[in-house]
């Protein structure tokens, strides 16, 4: 009796059913996507872990992001230019609407 094999065969049918797989939405490390927020269309694209490679400060938590963490580049999708770009967390993305502004105050200021 010869082994199970656990690997589909490979081939034509094989190959095009993964290409639809992460052309049906699926989120893939470097592809950009369109998102509107603020009556803005924004660039969005996935940084794997491995790409990262210096810290960033993510503007939705207000937090470090080191590198090798997995995180987000957005930037408005017309008339940005390098500089506009910012790395979010991705949980902090998600939660963009939800957030309220962060100020930033001394340990000791009043929170009025």
């Amino acid at each position: 009796m010869s082994p199970r094999r656990n690997r589909p065969r490979g081939g034509a049918a094989s190959q095009a059913a993964e290409s639809d797989r992460y052309e049906g939405g699926g989120t893939r490390y470097g592809l950009e996507q369109t998102e509107s927020w603020q009556g803005e269309d924004w660039s969005v694209r996935m940084v794997g872990g491995s790409s990262a490679g210096k810290r960033y400060r993510c503007p939705g938590c207000d937090q470090e992001i080191p590198p090798g963490v997995p995180h987000l580049v957005v930037w408005p999708q017309y008339g940005a230019g390098v500089e506009d770009r910012r790395h979010w967390h991705k949980s902090c993305w998600n939660a963009r609407d939800r957030r309220s502004a962060r100020l930033q105050r001394s340990r000791n200021a009043p929170r009025y």
